[in-house]
């Protein structure tokens, strides 16, 4: 089998640690809180500071990285004479994956016997993480780049991401919702149930009111999208924002009701990157089942 590298970015949101053991390099997105910008490097303690200052009402953004920095990444493997396959965030969220591509381009010049492909995950989050690391291990038991790339592209759409948020400060922040809304849907208790459409773009959906109620409605969600229903037995991540109780009670849920799961259901943290847009209080849910459209 010839060698290639498979890589991501960190708006993956799995810990380095998996990451690492998995051997998969990551290219760290930027963030910027009250002015600060810093690196959406994966490291837990900064995260923890992250959400404290947000609900303390710190300002944030975020900017994609860069062409150059695609390039800089790449080649540093391309000079090793490994190939690269690289997979990125969804295109519906950010130009980065354009970025990704361009680099990919330009590179092929410079490294004609050397190759990089670029896979547009349509996705985010450990959602994004769930099918770099399907990918992970369908490498290490020997699928060459061709064949893994394919297997992506036919896949991808099959990842379904269902998300719901009991803190709706970043959404009135981020414009997404008016403030009157967001003020009148706190007080009411109204938990928006999202989800990630065929293109990798949020959609949003049911306005559940009470977090009891959201929680098990997006339990109810898997139960009617992912493969074989009920008898699903590939995997499922789950990551949240600052709120372990809740993404710990819907991964409860779901392997009480799903009795054939590949293994415990694994809850990571969203990332600076995802958790400047969402804010605390997110809790979001990935499987694989029926084909986004």
């Amino acid at each position: 089998m010839s060698e290639y590298i498979l890589s991501c970015c960190s708006t993956v949101d799995l810990s380095r640690e998996w990451l690492e053991k998995r051997g998969i390099p990551f290219l760290c997105f930027h963030y910027t809180i009250d002015g600060e910008e810093r690196r959406d490097d994966l490291n837990r303690e900064s995260l923890r500071d992250f959400y404290r200052a947000m609900e303390q009402g710190a300002e944030t953004s975020t900017s994609m990285l860069s062409v150059g920095e695609y390039l800089d990444f790449f080649a540093s493997f391309l000079e090793e004479g490994k190939d690269v396959l690289h997979v990125c965030l969804s295109g519906g969220l950010s130009g980065a994956c354009g970025a990704a591509k361009q680099a990919a381009a330009l590179l092929q010049e410079e490294f004609p016997a050397r190759r990089v492909l670029v896979v547009d995950s349509l996705a985010a989050s450990a959602g994004y993480g769930l099918l770099v690391d399907t990918m992970a291990q369908l490498r290490a038991e020997g699928m060459e780049m061709d064949a893994l790339y394919a297997w992506a592209e036919e896949h991808k759409r099959k990842l379904q991401h269902w998300f719901f948020s009991t803190d709706l400060s970043a959404y009135i922040r981020g414009g997404r919702i008016s403030r009157t809304a967001g003020m009148f849907g706190s007080m009411m208790g109204i938990c928006p149930l999202l989800h990630m459409n065929g293109e990798g773009k949020l959609v949003a959906g049911e306005k559940v009111r009470s977090k009891r109620r959201v929680i098990c409605e997006i339990v109810e969600r898997m139960a009617s999208h992912a493969e074989s229903g009920e008898d699903y037995g590939g995997r499922c991540f789950i990551s949240h924002s600052a709120c372990f109780t809740d993404a710990a009670a819907v991964a409860a849920l779901v392997e009480q009701r799903f009795g054939k799961l590949c293994g415990k259901v694994e809850i990571f943290d969203i990332g600076t990157t995802i958790g400047s847009h969402t804010g605390p209080g997110t809790v979001a849910l990935f499987f694989f089942g029926k084909e986004r459209e």
